[in-house]
């Protein structure tokens, strides 16, 4: 039994192949309309979420299979005092597969040692992420044709960023990316990340305060917010949330082909006006990252 947990739980051969089968969903999807039929997703979602959490239900859907679940802690009997452990093991005798979310970094791997299904990681803390870096790798294969020889800008809060973090492991192992770290002194990405993944892989990479200085040079800018939840003092949240936004403005040097990938949700990092350029992924990501659930659960499930 196989659970996804991080990013490099998956071999580049195994990421290649969901990308595939996705790609083969998108292009035929009334194919795979019943491949879950009879099968039951569980969504375990102990942090707020909308698009995850929405995009896992209708990726079964989809599928032709069922959802149940909670979307707040509050909503179970974690309420009560219930474990992580405890939720998964009574939950996985309902459901085939459980994507689960958490506020707390390894929650998700814990409950995988118990589990008596597949657990897939929705996001822990500000840890991992990796089906968000399945729709990212699915948005840049599909917007650029190739994963690999890039110049990509990753900007705003790079230390608690989660997507950012799983993004950087992903891609780390494609050849021929170059990686720019925009982001203020105090969000800058984790030493560990720098030694771990940068240094100990010879990866080039360069960190900027701004992302008007790098602009030119950039084929793929990936915006984040400035995550209010992961702040202790809400004075250094306010006196940050702010530092970076793109607009038209600063898109004037942009290459002509920029892809400009955000996870979302928005705050006002992007303006509005952004949203009608061309070289804006964003949407079309949301949309990328119902069908790259939909090839995972399949292949979690061995059901292709």
């Amino acid at each position: 039994m196989r659970h996804l947990i991080d990013s490099t739980d998956l071999s580049v051969a195994e990421i290649d192949d969901i990308l595939d089968l996705a790609q083969k969903i998108i292009d035929n999807r009334a194919a795979y309309s019943e491949m879950c039929k009879g099968k039951k997703l569980a969504t375990l979602f102990y942090e707020p979420s909308t698009r995850t959490r929405l995009s896992f239900e209708a990726a079964m859907m989809e599928l032709g299979g069922n959802v149940l679940g909670f979307s707040s802690a509050d909503d179970s009997s974690v309420s009560k005092g219930e474990s992580v452990g405890d939720t998964v093991r009574v939950v996985g005798c309902y459901a085939d597969i459980i994507a689960m979310r958490h506020p707390k970094e390894g929650a998700p791997m814990r409950a995988s040692m118990v589990s008596p299904v597949p657990i897939i990681n929705a996001g822990d803390g500000g840890h991992n992420h990796p089906t968000q870096t399945l729709t990212d790798l699915l948005t840049l294969k599909r917007e650029r044709g190739q994963l690999g020889n890039f110049t990509i800008g990753l900007c705003g809060d790079l230390k608690f960023g989660r997507t950012v973090h799983s993004l950087i492991k992903a891609l780390s192992r494609y050849e021929g990316i170059n990686y720019v770290l925009i982001a203020p002194t105090e969000l800058k990405l984790p030493g560990y990340l720098i030694k771990d993944v940068f240094e100990a892989e010879g990866l080039p990479y360069k960190e900027v305060l701004t992302m008007e200085e790098v602009m030119p040079e950039l084929d793929v800018l990936y915006m984040t917010r400035v995550q209010k939840e992961r702040f202790f003092n809400e004075a250094d949240y306010v006196r940050l949330k702010d530092t970076y936004i793109l607009d038209k403005k600063k898109l004037k040097t942009a290459k002509p082909d920029l892809s400009i990938l955000h996870p979302l949700p928005r705050v006002n990092e992007i303006a509005p006006e952004v949203d009608e350029d061309p070289r804006a992924c964003y949407f079309r990501q949301a949309l990328n990252g119902k069908f790259v659930r939909m090839a995972l659960m399949l292949k979690l499930l061995e059901l292709a």
